[in-house]
């Protein structure tokens, strides 16, 4: 009995320390100039590309905007349902390859995204247009 025991446990402490490395999961996003808490992104995986959806709106006020300087397909789309990140692909411990929209002036950047080297419940996100770029970190729900 205690063999099972012991083995669920090591195996439940796996899942656990498995699921911290990656991600997948929701993260809550801060405003870059007052450090308020914004939304709420899904991270998911479709196939080997991950996208990220912004599944809650923390505001309010803001609950009911649209992204009416997002182009093609979300245009005038809600943003909260909006799918923000697109296509990333892992490469080691960064995802790259892909897309982020600001939904706040519609702009696309080219993004890449990792884990923080020292607490895994910290996502550095960062969008590009040529060599300028943007950080923000985003924490782990």
């Amino acid at each position: 009995m205690k063999s099972k025991l012991f083995t669920i446990t090591l195996l439940l402490l796996c899942i656990t320390s498995f699921s911290q490395n990656s991600i997948v999961g929701k993260w809550k996003t801060f405003d870059d100039k007052t450090d308020e808490a914004k939304s709420i992104v899904e991270i998911f995986k479709i196939g080997t590309e991950y996208y990220g959806k912004i599944t809650t709106v923390l505001n309010k006020a803001e609950k009911d905007k649209v992204c009416i300087y997002c182009k093609g397909n979300d245009k005038n789309k809600p943003i909260e349902g909006l799918v923000i990140i697109k296509k990333l692909t892992k490469d080691g411990d960064i995802y790259t390859n892909g897309t982020i929209t600001d939904p706040e002036n519609g702009k696309t950047y080219t993004s890449k995204i990792w884990l923080d080297d020292e607490n895994n419940d910290l996502l550095n996100v960062r969008g590009y247009i040529g060599f300028f770029y943007r950080t923000q970190q985003w924490k782990r729900i």
